[in-house]
């Protein structure tokens, strides 16, 4: 039965069919083969895996970003990231890092920070003299940050199917997230450096004609979602599924009343994209729940696990062999795939070795986020080549010392756990 599984889910990937469609299909086919079980349980596991109030989150989310990305937050973010890092040289990559971290808390999403920020980045980081395949690199590599930069709805998913605390992985990734920013900025400045790209001033049109406090007050508007977000959260005033719901109204209350940019008929539009997206992502969660139950049955966790534990002993190797796996994996599945997909199986490797699920699920994250700039199908490498308007082969070539960079933080995550469960054990422990 389990090689029937794992054949059936193969040839429907390798025939392009949807991976939740694949898990499905296959569940199915080979619970009608077999005969050991009826057929119908596809249909309870299905709707026992989106069964889940905790995933009312996702589409609020989902949808508080997108409010928040045509409500015009993304430009009052950029102003203020060039306030902070803009004089220095390379000022306007830094910049568009710097927003792209701002943003990420908002948005939660790797595509969306990237077409968010990259839009409007493009055209003075090209006027001021960087060459358009380097500005790509800059924009692919700093969106994936909207991944590990709580909230996170990547983060939300993996807590929900690894069941560990959703405010735990939130705190986990703050101090990641800060620090790749930073190495992506380091990067940046030799570059920089090396090309003669110099010091930037940036200002964005719709700004000079404003005052300064009325920009300042824009500015920290736009940062104010996530302090609301997390601070309730901290503070125990809400659930992460509340603070959700609280999330969307925060945006659509500062779009269409403080910067006017948010139309009743963009909100449809908005609604309208959210459930699409999310309707997708319930239908792989559900598929999802089937494949893991079969597997579970198969108990090919514990069989995986027992083939490594006769293999090494060392948690360390086993979080090498994680990482070089999970690397291949980001670059090939979609996040929420990768997620639905690998944790039924890694998450009781990793606890048999004693390592913190949610200590992994946050080393689980970086390693897919950095799979949106890993070629050749990191998802990022073509939302920034189209943004950019440049071919994809240039862009790789420039996101190189960005990933490189990226691969040595997270190995250093890795070996120093320390950095990632400092503040979950500072704030919640």
């Amino acid at each position: 039965m389990t090689a029937f599984l794992l054949i059936c889910v193969g040839i429907l990937l390798l025939g392009a069919v949807p991976i939740g469609i694949a898990l499905g299909s296959a569940s199915l086919l080979t619970i009608v083969t077999e005969g050991a079980f009826n057929a119908l349980i596809v249909t309870q596991k299905l709707m026992g895996g989106v069964n889940k109030f905790s995933l009312v989150a996702i589409p609020m989310f989902t949808l508080a970003g997108e409010v928040m990305s045509i409500g015009g937050v993304s430009d009052k973010l950029i102003y203020l990231a060039n306030k902070v890092v803009g004089r220095f040289r390379g000022g306007l990559a830094m910049v568009t890092t710097l927003a792209c971290m701002f943003f990420g808390a908002i948005s939660g999403s790797a595509t969306a920070t990237a077409a968010a920020i990259g839009g409007i980045m493009v055209p003075p980081m090209e006027r001021a003299g960087y060459r358009r395949d380097f500005s790509a690199a800059v924009i692919a590599a700093s969106g994936l940050l909207g991944l590990i930069i709580p909230p996170s709805g990547t983060m939300l998913m993996y807590a929900i199917v690894a069941d560990v605390s959703v405010l735990e992985m939130f705190t986990g990734g703050i101090i990641p997230g800060i620090i790749m920013g930073l190495s992506l900025m380091v990067v940046e400045f030799f570059v920089a450096k090396r090309q003669g790209y110099g010091k930037s001033v940036f200002e964005l049109e719709e700004f000079q004609s404003q005052s300064k406090t009325k920009i300042i007050i824009h500015s920290f508007l736009a940062l104010l979602s996530p302090v609301i977000i997390l601070g309730g959260i901290y503070s125990g005033k809400f659930t992460a599924t509340e603070a959700a719901g609280i999330a969307v109204l925060y945006g659509v209350l500062v779009g269409y009343f403080v910067y006017k940019q948010l139309s009743l008929k963009e909100a449809f539009h908005c609604c309208v994209k959210t459930g699409i997206s999310c309707s997708m992502i319930l239908f792989l969660i559900g598929a999802a729940a089937v494949f893991g139950w079969m597997l579970t049955v198969q108990q090919i966790p514990i069989l995986i696990t027992n083939a490594i534990q006769g293999f090494t002993s060392s948690p360390a190797v086993v979080l090498l062999m994680c990482n070089l796996a999970l690397l291949v994996a980001g670059a090939l599945l979609d996040n929420v795939a990768a997620i639905t997909l690998l944790t039924p199986v890694l998450v009781p490797l990793v606890k048999a070795y004693g390592i913190d699920p949610t200590f992994f699920g946050i080393i689980m994250i970086i390693n897919l986020s950095i799979g949106q700039i890993t070629p050749p199908i990191g998802m990022n490498l073509f939302v920034s080549a189209n943004i950019s308007n440049v071919k994809l082969e240039a862009v790789v070539k420039q996101v190189i010392p960005f990933l490189l960079v990226l691969i040595a933080d997270l190995f250093l995550f890795t070996y120093i756990p320390g950095i990632v469960t400092f503040l979950p054990n500072l704030l919640l422990r």
